[in-house]
């Protein structure tokens, strides 16, 4: 067979190749598969998990309401979808088994982005840089500057069950006294009521909690022990979802939206 031929041949096999489906079978075209934005929409629900315990992100008030920076974000999400927005209560401990399992179709409140997370999840592009912070009565600022000067033998320090903040306590003060509050409500009388010295906690929570806590400080808040990035958990391997949220985060940073937000939970 002449060269010319063979080219012509091996053409034509790919031609036919590119044209099968999956399974041998020609001409007909492979749905991809559906998206949870089209649910969503369908819906015309939007379920957003989020343990309602960490101010300025989202924070359950005693009516049951929710207030925060990632409550009037994902009001704004919804209405860009054209549905509205539903609340399902979670914890920091549960939050991914719950994400994961159906429960929600996104997960928001104040979540940091980490390896073990991304895992499991997808993350929306970040929206705030936010380390970790030293939150202590305003008198003992100067004694908890470091990780090594807070992981001292005589030291308490505090933590709420589940999320980055324990897992950071744990990784970094293995000589301190270490205790796990049983949420992130009371914990910041904990150190008002010098039953413990030292939360570790995102830098715009310390900030939020030594404004509304008359004798908490912020330690070093613009100069964090780790650096850190909060973003929403969004369903794995669904790239349609994550398109539209990310670009859905860039129109309200362009916009001024985002900005507004953010002044008003954080000054």
């Amino acid at each position: 067979m002449s060269p010319i031929r063979s080219t012509l041949l091996l053409a034509c096999t790919l031609a036919l190749a590119a044209c099968a489906a999956p399974g041998g079978t020609s001409g007909h075209a492979v749905a991809a598969p559906a998206s949870s934005l089209d649910t969503v929409m369908q819906r015309g629900e939007l379920r957003a998990c989020l343990p309602g315990d960490y101010k300025p992100f989202g924070f359950q008030k005693p009516d049951g309401s929710y207030e925060g920076i990632d409550i009037d974000l994902s009001q704004s999400l919804a209405k860009a979808m054209g549905v509205k927005v539903s609340y399902v209560k979670t914890t920091w401990a549960r939050l991914m088994d719950d994400f994961t399992g159906g429960a929600c179709d996104i997960a928001i409140g104040g979540i940091s982005v980490t390896t073990d997370r991304q895992k499991r999840a997808y993350f929306s592009a970040p929206y705030m840089v936010n380390g970790k912070t030293p939150l202590v009565r305003c008198d003992d600022v100067g004694k908890y500057q470091t990780v090594a000067a807070i992981d001292q033998p005589t030291t308490r320090v505090v933590v709420n069950p589940g999320g980055s903040n324990e897992r950071f306590a744990r990784a970094n003060f293995k000589r301190a006294q270490l205790t796990v509050h049983k949420d992130n409500v009371g914990i910041f009388d904990e150190l008002l009521q010098k039953r413990a010295d030292v939360f570790v906690t995102e830098a715009a929570e310390a900030q939020v909690q030594q404004h509304q806590k008359p004798g908490l400080c912020a330690v070093n808040p613009d100069k964090p022990l780790q650096y850190g990035e909060i973003a929403w958990l969004l369903p794995r391997g669904d790239g349609p979802m994550k398109a539209f949220v990310d670009q859905w985060l860039h129109l309200a940073r362009a916009t001024g939206e985002y900005a507004a937000v953010e002044k008003r939970w954080l000054q």
